[in-house]
Order: structure tokens, then C-alpha cells, then sequence
């Protein structure tokens, strides 16, 4: 779900930015997670965000996002995992988030996890290669800041290349 059909990192970014009164951009993160980037100073109060529901609530939807999974649906069955057991203060409003941009995905289909092998899927589209690593179908990184240097898992940059690679190609 986070960095890939919600723009997480824009958001979080936008709030430390307004509390800080700095201008990190998404470009100050290439190859790097947040928290190797943020002043240490700020690390427990940056962290906090995470621990308030009323920030998943404003998280801005992925471009193309909703349109290219509405498609997926017509030939595939589409589930939604987030590691939400890495915050799991988080599970409500995630739930909430995806009931309102993602109306059309059934709640069956949502899945909170910790770890996302536990989904027998023969894809799975993930930010974090972590996720991969004992999925027993193929992981296909979705491109953020944080695994640019990533080499080892097939790789799509945004939601188009997701309707060319699903939809038009023979995956």
C-alpha cells in the first residue's frame, strides 16, 4: 500500500517539512530510508507521525493508481497487503484510506500483515524487496527513492508500466 498505491514519503515529507521548516525533497532520500536522512534531532518526532492516525487520513493516492487497478480487476484477482503490524496503530485509518479512494476493492481483499508471503499470489508489487524474500510468486519492485540502487527484482516505475506489463505484455 505505502509508496505504492499511496504516496506515503510525499506526505510525510510535506508534514517534516512544515514542523521543521526545511525543504527536504524526495530527491534528498535517493538510495536512502528517511530516517538516515532527517536531522537526528528530529528522528522521535518524525517517528510519532506515524504513530498518529490522522496522518494516513490526508496520504495522497498514487497516480494512476486507482484507474490501472479498476483495469487489473476485469482479468485478475487484486488484493491490497500492508505491513501494517509495523505500525499497527495504523489499521483503522488504512482501512478508512483505502474505503475511500479504493471503493471498488472488496475489504475481503484487503490484507494486514507483517510478513506479505503469507499472500499466495503470483505477483506481488512492493516497494520494499524485503517483501520478496520468501514470496513464493515473483516480486516486482515498485520504484522509490529508497530502492533505486535495488538490482535484483524485475521493476516498474509507476502505474502505466504496471497496465503495460499486466495488461498489454505477456507477464
Amino acid at each position: 500500500m505505502d509508496e505504492v498505491t499511496a504516496d506515503t514519503m510525499a506526505h510525510y515529507l510535506e508534514r517534516y517539512n512544515a514542523e521543521f521548516k526545511l525543504n527536504l525533497t524526495k530527491e534528498h532520500l535517493l538510495g536512502k530510508r528517511v530516517f538516515e536522512v532527517i536531522d537526528p534531532a528530529h528522528i522521535a518526532r518524525a517517528r510519532a507521525y506515524f504513530e498518529d492516525s490522522s496522518f494516513f487520513a490526508d496520504i495522497p493516492v498514487m497516480p494512476g493508481s486507482q484507474e490501472v487497478i479498476r483495469e487489473l480487476m476485469t482479468r485478475y484477482e487484486i488484493f491490497i497487503t500492508t505491513a501494517a503490524m509495523d505500525v499497527p496503530c495504523s489499521f483503522t485509518p488504512k482501512f478508512e484510506w483505502l474505503q475511500q479512494h479504493f471503493p471498488f476493492i472488496p475489504s475481503s481483499h484487503v490484507v494486514f500483515c507483517g510478513d506479505k508471503s503469507i499472500v499466495a499470489a503470483d505477483y506481488l508489487i512492493d516497494d520494499d524487496p524485503r517483501h520478496f524474500v520468501r514470496f513464493r510468486g515473483e516480486g516486482i519492485l515498485f520504484t522509490a527513492g529508497h530502492n533505486i540502487r535495488e538490482t535484483r527484482y524485475r521493476r516498474i516505475d509507476n502505474w502505466e508500466q504496471a497496465r503495460e506489463l499486466f495488461l498489454h505484455a505477456t507477464v
